[in-house]
């Protein structure tokens, strides 16, 4: 089928795609190169089908989701691929859409920030739904990536992302409301994030920080518009990409991210979870994107007897320590420990709410790693200069991809 990819109403390049498997077939009569998604290059008035090819893909719901085989049984579709032109290929992440060829839609009027969206896809995506039948799949839930179970839905008329953890202890929707809480102690532009129960199991609740004008591009996409040479690491690559687009200061916000990462333990703030925000119509990079999606941390998968263990531990997106990766930060000065007094009590006191899924020796695990993180942070700001940052090319990660979930062992 024929349609032409959208950035909201300007119209960017004419594509071939297969009704079936999704697949981009061709790519005709690009009209606002300017336009394409980041990072797709655009050489002799040819598109880099490929590069097109492998973004259409990343929009789709990832295979590794948790229980998203059943969910495509239901559904009666081969892939999660065959979702995106069910639903033009929106998004409440950025702007990009397709259009039928000749068709006379127009982006007002279906867009998912401004109009109502079904709520089937999102009912099956989370396991409300057990048999098929008749759906509506005019849904954000299509376009929604990450191998978590999640929707979106309208809440108080504000569009809001349910997000749920995973086996055996749920833990990540807890982590989300301690990482922001966190942030909130540090004055850390962050996504607030609160904990709801639905059937019960936990799911964390935010509202969508982008608007219908405004659109998020991962660091992924970012590292993708310049190359990068095997002498840079990839923390210098992603500071000259942000460099090149006219991102100043970007070292600082990067700082706060790692150290936030540093003290939640967190092993997944992968290159998709971070980035950059602009203006969808004219281009313009409005600054970084508020710190979201820390969930995988203190151990979510672990042990209470592994939560401290280091040697457990991963980390991304940069180094494959968090302690190699504090190396990177340039500034120390403006964390205001005094105002993580207490927070060990905060902790205990969110985890409280978690039923079953948080004993109390679970719970003192996930306090004292704190403790001891926020203990050794303290003794390195005090000897950290400028001169002490080390970039270590060895240490680099060597595959930065997203957790699956699809492997935890169901002890509950």
């Amino acid at each position: 089928m024929e349609y032409v990819l959208m950035h909201k109403n300007i119209p960017v390049t004419e594509l071939e795609i297969d009704s079936i498997t999704g697949y981009i077939l061709k790519v005709n009569n690009t009209e606002n190169p300017k336009h394409l998604p980041m990072g797709i290059g655009f050489t002799k008035n040819t598109v880099d089908r490929a590069a097109l090819n492998e973004w259409w893909r990343d929009r789709s719901i990832p295979a590794s989701r948790s229980g998203i085989n059943k969910a495509l049984d239901i559904l009666k579709l081969s892939s999660t691929q065959a979702l995106l032109t069910k639903c033009y290929g929106l998004s409440l992440s950025d702007q990009y859409w397709l259009k039928p060829k000749g068709g006379d839609i127009s982006w007002e009027n279906i867009n998912f920030f401004d109009n109502p969206f079904s709520e089937d896809i999102g009912d099956v995506l989370i396991g409300k739904v057990k048999h098929s039948g008749v759906f509506d799949f005019n849904s954000p839930d299509n376009t929604s990536d990450g191998c978590l179970k999640k929707r979106w839905k309208i809440i108080n008329s504000k569009r809001c992302l349910v997000k749920g953890g995973s086996n055996p202890f749920m833990q990540q929707p807890f982590n989300e409301v301690i990482a922001s809480k966190l942030m909130g102690r540090l004055n850390i532009q962050h996504i607030e994030y609160s904990l709801i129960w639905d059937d019960n199991l936990p799911y964390s609740e935010c509202e969508d920080f982008i608007d219908r004008d405004t659109e998020l591009v991962s660091a992924w996409r970012i590292m993708q518009s310049l190359k990068k040479d095997n002498n840079t690491s990839v923390y210098q690559h992603y500071i000259n990409c942000c460099e090149s687009l006219g991102i100043k200061n970007i070292t600082d916000d990067i700082d706060k991210m790692i150290v936030v990462d540093f003290l939640i333990a967190n092993e997944d703030r992968h290159q998709n979870n971070f980035g950059l925000i602009r203006n969808a119509e004219t281009l313009e990079w409005i600054g970084t994107a508020p710190i979201f999606d820390s969930g995988s941390s203190f151990g979510y998968d672990k042990l209470a007897a592994q939560i401290s263990n280091e040697k457990l531990l991963s980390c991304k997106p940069f180094k494959k320590s968090h302690k190699e990766q504090l190396k990177l930060v340039k500034s120390f000065d403006w964390i205001d420990f005094d105002n993580l007094n207490g927070f060990s009590e905060e902790i205990r006191e969110i985890l409280s709410n978690s039923g079953d899924y948080a004993d109390e020796n679970r719970t003192n695990a996930i306090v004292r790693t704190f403790e001891k993180r926020l203990e050794y942070l303290q003794a390195l700001a005090i000897n950290h200069s400028q001169n002490n940052i080390i970039d270590d090319l060895n240490e680099d990660v060597e595959e930065d991809i997203a957790e699956d979930y699809t492997n935890s062992i169901n002890m509950c």
